[in-house]
């Protein structure tokens, strides 16, 4: 009897595995954490290699993370963490420099096969003060994409068209600039994808602290419901 109790949970193991749901992340620093990003290269903020870090924020492990917390109670489990610290959406960065070697419009087409897509950005643009643009749904040109508006478009339609087995997410930090706010609540109802807008994330250095972080899991994990 024992034999084959062992050998029944085996099996179901090896059934959840099989069938849980494989998950991908698109971010910036917020969902950064060093030796759990991919490619290994990108700039992390938490546990990691951004020059830029401030120190003053008290999540120091890998299982404190938003999206790591979420994975372990839903039984998801991670197909790729493509985000990049500092990243903007659009091609301009800070200091109005060119940012399209990190750009999301840039790493989107690296998510691996997933079930589910976590986007989560705009922080940064928000942040650097990125030009706004205009709302461009269906064709864009490389300049255009310099900009919020039309590179967010881009972003969603892509990810919409080469990923057409996944369900994407779309979540938006609190305290971000109107412009930003709208510009993604608007796009993600255009292309008929759900955002979650964040409320009340505590930070730390302007980055979620160990709450902060339990507040997006759960705030991302009642929508998931």
């Amino acid at each position: 009897m024992r034999k084959i109790l062992f050998l029944a949970i085996v099996i179901a193991a090896n059934l959840f595995t099989a069938y849980a749901q494989k998950v991908s992340i698109l971010g910036d620093s917020y969902s950064t954490y060093g030796g759990h990003v991919s490619p290994h290269w990108n700039y992390c903020w938490y546990n990691g290699n951004d020059k830029h870090k401030n120190q003053k924020n008290d999540v120091e492990s890998l299982e404190q993370t938003w999206w790591s917390i979420l994975i372990k109670e839903k039984g998801y489990t991670l197909e790729k963490n493509n985000s990049f610290s500092g990243s903007t959406v659009c091609y301009t960065g800070y200091r109005k420099e060119d940012y399209s070697d990190r750009a999301f419009i840039t790493r989107m087409c690296n998510l691996g096969n997933p079930d589910i897509i976590f986007i989560f950005g705009g922080t940064n643009d928000s942040w650097a003060g990125s030009p706004i643009g205009y709302y461009e749904f269906n064709s864009w040109t490389r300049q255009q994409l310099y900009s919020f508006r039309p590179a967010f478009c881009y972003m969603i339609s892509y990810i919409k068209q080469n990923y057409p087995n996944a369900r994407i997410y779309n979540i938006c930090n609190s305290e971000l600039s109107k412009e930003v706010t709208e510009t993604e609540a608007k796009v993600c109802e255009y292309y008929g994808v759900t955002n979650i807008q964040l409320k009340d994330i505590e930070k730390q250095s302007g980055h979620p602290s160990i709450k902060g972080m339990e507040s997006i899991a759960l705030q991302v994990g009642e929508v998931l419901k």
